[in-house]
């Protein structure tokens, strides 16, 4: 007679369900913002009756296309267990460069008058050239990341302001707002960008080897060159895309604005380290996802919606913006039964 008998059921070892445990509780930590964001979508309702029409909804993620490009940069700069502070100076910066080779010396630019299709790209080139230089500092030269990047924000800034002479540039060509005027489906092309690149984003992180380096390098950088993981190549190139994304950002802030001021971008990186935080993205690096940092923008930028409509006051909205972030950290920290360093 055959023996019917079931093999023995193999026992979940608890390293095993500890990890299982651990994915469940930042799978759940993402997820937990899409009800936050329905939530304040129910509340703006009430608020105010236009809150919900197509029109503010599209506005909404118009006006937040630029914090996501540069919510992107950082992100996949804190996933390799980094930081970048000097986005926010890039985002004023690099457009701002662009439109002085642009405009003549009567419009207060330096009188090259570069033709655009030029000056566009040159926008990119002097992203990705800061995100290069940050990237020496911090990988060959070994410099700490955090002081290195908020030295060359403060000195960003100055040039900024040095080179506009702290002017307001206007009169630059169509180019520079066309991807915010430009619609399809009504929808302007720079909310699509965006959503393309957190889409190619996401994609990399979690199919291509390059995102899984990207992940490896932040939960241990020695144990990744040690599996044959080119460390410093990969974090070269993470610091000049996320210098490029910043100024594609400051670009779609250009086009939503209207013009380039001395302040473009300033005080940007708060709101940026908020979005990243509450979606996710770990400061120790090697956590993260991009629909969780994508969800921190929406529910950002839906909360700045709500709270403008409201009549609340911008120093107010600073307030519960660093409020959300320690929530976000005590959140972190509950469920992961870890202190962040």
């Amino acid at each position: 007679m055959a023996d019917t008998k079931a093999p023995p059921v193999k026992p979940v070892s608890l390293p095993d369900a500890r990890s299982a445990r651990a994915v469940l509780l930042r799978r759940a930590r993402e997820l937990a913002l899409l009800p936050a964001l329905l939530a304040v979508l129910v509340i703006g309702a009430f608020v105010n009756d236009s809150f919900l029409t197509k029109n503010n909804l599209i506005s909404i993620a118009a006006s937040s296309a630029s914090l996501a490009m540069v919510v992107l940069a950082e992100a996949l700069v804190l996933i390799t267990g980094k930081f970048d502070l000097s986005l926010e100076s890039v985002v004023g910066i690099a457009p701002a460069i662009g439109a002085l080779l642009v405009l003549p010396a009567a419009s207060a630019g330096w009188g090259v008058e570069l033709p655009t299709w030029l000056a566009m790209p040159a926008i990119l080139v002097v992203g990705g050239a800061v995100g290069l230089f940050n990237g020496l500092l911090v990988v060959k030269l070994r410099l700490n990341a955090f002081i290195v990047t908020l030295a060359m924000l403060i000195i960003l800034r100055g040039v900024l302001v040095g080179a506009t002479k702290g002017k307001t540039l206007f009169d630059m060509p169509d180019a520079f707002f066309a991807i915010h005027t430009t619609t399809f489906l009504q929808v302007p092309i720079s909310v699509w960008v965006a959503a393309a690149a957190f889409a190619v984003a996401g994609a990399v992180l979690r199919y291509h080897r390059v995102g899984r380096a990207l992940y490896a390098i932040g939960g241990n950088a020695e144990a990744a060159r040690a599996a044959g993981i080119r460390v410093d190549r990969v974090m070269l190139g993470v610091y000049v895309t996320a210098g490029v994304l910043a100024a594609v950002g400051g670009i779609m802030k250009t086009g939503y604005v209207g013009a380039i001021n001395a302040n473009q971008g300033q005080n940007m990186i708060f709101t940026v380290f908020a979005a990243a935080v509450i979606g996710g993205i770990s400061l120790d690096g090697g956590k993260g996802t991009m629909f969780g940092a994508l969800t921190g923008v929406l529910l950002l930028g839906t909360v700045d919606n709500l709270l403008t409509q409201a009549q609340v006051q911008p120093y107010w909205i600073q307030a519960i913006y660093g409020g959300i972030i320690l929530l976000a950290l005590l959140v972190a920290r509950l469920t992961t039964g870890r202190a962040q360093d």
